[in-house]
């Protein structure tokens, strides 16, 4: 076992913890894995939720996995696409126009890289999906393949062996939604059709039924704020709560669990959900502010408010607006000065070279959120860590104030992040997992 100890220095209220000393081994991932043992995990309406490329992945593996460059690249990628989404421009990458990407068979959806394994069916069928809190559809391979699929730890799904399985008609409420969101593709026959396209160039089409959407590159289970998603579908038995922790690092084992039913944290602070301009599938936060080492950074509130901001599950380094990075980043490298720094690593411009340190001191950084809510960043959702002689600082600008700010899952790590979509709360509860 690691341990790491902080060290605190007064500022305004007496104990106040304004920084973490850590060993550097805290950072770096273990081969083996560590599964979780938080109370959510023995929960019935409980997943495991695992990283897609860690030791306790079920997925089989790339014999030549991604690099970090790759995912940076893949992240940037989804963000266009987000933005795109939400932009004042009619022109820009809408669903409609996102199935006409070219589809990359043979992979999964290189956007989020956190999975879950559920059942579906009857007998009920084990699959791997990634969730992802930013789409509404959930889909997975089905048999018989048109085209090729890609290869998968488990069976692929098979319909014709599950009695609970039908396709949805065109004429059904169900098929109008998806119409009306761009992402119907036509109809086979009377069967309802979907297709759908993400901004790394992944796509999906199948037909649209009543125990998910099937046939496509990838298999994945949509958390997003909308009519279609599994949020609204379990509306009845869950009603529109569930909640997940991101472990700190690919070793460790998180959780996303569904409905109220005694949660694994004791302490939930929440901040009001927002609307998200032109596109309501996301889930909007209002940032207020940002706290490095104790102290506030002197950012305008107009520069929080211009673009609005999202929470995203799927989303790696979290976007900010380029004031608000430049300020966040001056700081943060003053508190740094003792440090080596290292190449930037693409759209991370701020890394250090701690391969000759044992510990390390690191500023506390937390954020300000609508309803006084303040959330205090885990170490582990600070840095993107490439290797030891390579650690960055895990938050980017956009091009513009203007642009949509996302806050991404390495910020999420180790936290309770509660959805209480019924209620219009997001909720943040410390040590939701390892």
């Amino acid at each position: 076992m690691i341990c790491f100890t902080h060290k605190s220095y007064p500022y305004g209220v007496e104990g106040k913890i304004t920084s973490h000393t850590m060993s550097i081994s805290f950072l770096l991932p273990s081969p083996s894995c560590l599964p979780s043992t938080s109370k959510a995990s023995i929960r019935k309406s409980t997943l495991e939720v695992i990283h897609k490329h860690g030791p306790c992945s079920p997925l089989v593996q790339d014999p030549n996995p991604s690099n970090h460059i790759t995912v940076l690249l893949q992240d940037e990628s989804r963000v266009k696409w987000i933005q795109s989404q939400s932009s004042n421009s009619s022109d820009g990458l809408k669903a409609s126009a996102a199935v006409r990407l070219p589809a990359k068979f043979g992979i999964t959806i290189g956007t989020a890289n956190y999975v879950v394994t559920i059942g579906l069916g009857t007998p009920k069928q084990d699959l791997t999906l990634i969730f992802d809190t930013g789409s509404p559809l959930t889909w997975t391979q089905c048999e018989p393949c048109i085209g090729p699929c890609y290869t998968q730890s488990k069976p692929i799904f098979n319909p014709s062996q599950s009695s609970s399985y039908s396709n949805i008609l065109c004429t059904s409420t169900s098929c109008s939604q998806l119409a009306s969101r761009g992402l119907r593709s036509g109809c086979s026959g009377s069967t309802c059709q979907y297709s759908i396209g993400y901004g790394d160039q992944s796509s999906s089409m199948g037909f649209f039924n009543n125990q998910g959407l099937f046939r496509g590159a990838a298999g994945l289970i949509g958390l997003s704020d909308d009519k279609i998603s599994i949020v609204e579908q379990t509306a009845a038995k869950y009603g529109k709560y569930f909640s997940y922790c991101l472990p700190s690092s690919p070793s460790y084992t998180g959780h996303l669990t569904f409905g109220k039913d005694g949660g694994a944290v004791s302490s939930v602070s929440f901040t009001p959900l927002s609307t998200v301009p032109r596109s309501s599938q996301f889930y909007g936060i209002s940032i207020l502010g940002i706290t490095v080492g104790g102290n506030r950074l002197s950012i305008p509130s107009t520069v929080f408010s211009s673009g609005g901001a999202i929470i995203d599950s799927g989303t790696v380094i979290t976007r900010l607006p380029p004031t608000a990075y430049s300020a966040l980043r001056t700081a943060f490298r003053n508190a740094m000065a003792n440090y080596t720094m290292a190449p930037a690593l693409n759209i991370l411009d701020t890394c250090y070279d701690f391969s000759k340190e044992s510990t390390i001191t690191v500023p506390l950084i937390t954020f300000s959120f609508a309803g006084r809510v303040d959330v205090d960043l885990d170490p582990n959702g600070i840095f993107f860590v490439a290797k030891a002689s390579q650690v960055c600082l895990a938050f980017a600008p956009n091009r513009a104030d203007s642009n949509l700010g996302i806050y991404g899952n390495t910020q999420q790590k180790t936290f309770e992040v509660v959805y209480d979509v019924a209620g219009r709360k997001l909720g943040f509860g410390s040590n939701g997992c390892s």
